[in-house]
């Protein structure tokens, strides 16, 4: 994605979207790849939120010369690469690269609250979320499935987890759940639900005016007709036939072994699968490094990094940030296509 100068009568606002950009599990590789965006020419005012110590260390790692200036709420016509404004959320104790500390769980809420609350309010035109560690959150006594769910009980919304690559967009029906408990967590109710959010944003978000969704059935060869299981017939089939007679270009439910093929593809723009791992390799094994998580159903604009903290890799300073790149670019090209703050790309 690139931006293109302004021209007479474009009538685009002469400040940069603002987008929020949270540094995620401080002893994982989320400060250096928010060190990495800043450094990066995205014409975007970038707000991180984050420990000011952590991000000049993290800066300091990678090599960059990171000038960090505090957030003040006004508005901005440019950003010079390099540059970024912080709006700080302390540490509660030092981070130490690959080991994560439970009492540094209060600091990622607080990061993830005030984003989301800062969204809601028109403050951010997005949020763009580095990667938590889930179990230490969890060990601190926190109950946290992950970012999706957190952002979807702050908006009070009902929403569906998609992973999107140049290529391929996968929006899934559940989340982070065991796979034991998938079955009984698919009603009629709720991939109704999921459709009809995955349905309206490919129009809103995306601009396609008459989206084609393929839907996976959840047991092997979609059930074979019942002989190797009944959800399809009993769940997934009656929502699907409901929907399509209220005009939803819905195809299947489709195999999940044949429905990533070339031919296959072309027929649909997106795909809802039934579990997180059903669907998710295929996207993963072949465009990692271009995918980024986005939260549909929300009032505002949220988009993610594909992967984990990489605990292993914090404090070296050779994370790639080809992933947060994009979450940062679909970021400005969903918020553009919100009206807000209207940015021009290709």
């Amino acid at each position: 994605m690139s931006s293109e100068p302004a021209t007479a009568g474009s009538h685009r606002p002469s400040h940069l979207p603002r987008l929020a950009v949270t540094s995620g599990e401080p002893a994982g590789i989320g400060p250096e790849l928010v060190v990495r965006l800043a450094a990066s020419p995205i014409p975007a005012d970038l707000v991180a939120l984050g420990d000011a110590t952590l991000l000049d260390d993290a800066a300091r790692r990678c090599g960059v010369a990171l000038r960090v200036e505090p957030y003040d709420g006004q508005p901005r016509s440019l950003r010079a690469a390099g540059s970024v404004r912080l709006l700080e959320v302390p540490l509660r104790t030092a981070a130490i690269p690959g080991k994560p500390d439970p009492r540094n769980a209060f600091h990622v809420l607080n990061m993830l609250a005030r984003a989301a609350d800062g969204c809601l309010a028109g403050e951010f035109d997005g949020v763009v979320t580095a990667p938590v560690q889930k179990s230490v959150l969890n060990d601190a006594g926190e109950r946290f499935t992950g970012h999706t769910e957190l952002f979807a009980q702050r908006a009070g919304r009902e929403v569906v987890m998609m992973l999107a690559s140049p290529e391929l967009r996968v929006a899934l029906a559940t989340t982070h759940l065991p796979l034991v408990d998938v079955p009984a967590a698919i009603a009629r109710e709720s991939l109704t639900r999921t459709l009809r959010i995955v349905h309206a944003e490919l129009i809103a978000k995306f601009g396609i005016a008459a989206p084609r969704i393929a839907v996976l059935g959840l047991n092997p060869h979609a059930g074979e007709g019942g002989h190797l299981g009944r959800e399809e017939i009993d769940t997934i089939i009656p929502a699907l036939d409901a929907l399509r007679g209220e005009g939803m270009q819905l195809l299947g439910p489709l195999p999940a072994d044949t429905a990533f093929v070339p031919a296959m593809r072309a027929k649909y723009d997106a795909v809802v699968a039934m579990y997180h791992d059903q669907a998710l390799p295929v996207l993963k094994s072949e465009a990692f490094d271009r995918t980024v998580n986005i939260t549909l159903g929300l009032p505002f604009v949220r988009t993610s990094v594909d992967h984990g903290t990489a605990l292993d890799l914090a404090g070296t300073g050779r994370a790639d940030p080809s992933s947060m790149f994009a979450a940062a670019e679909m970021a400005l090209h969903l918020a553009g296509r919100n009206n807000v703050k209207s940015l021009d790309t290709d």
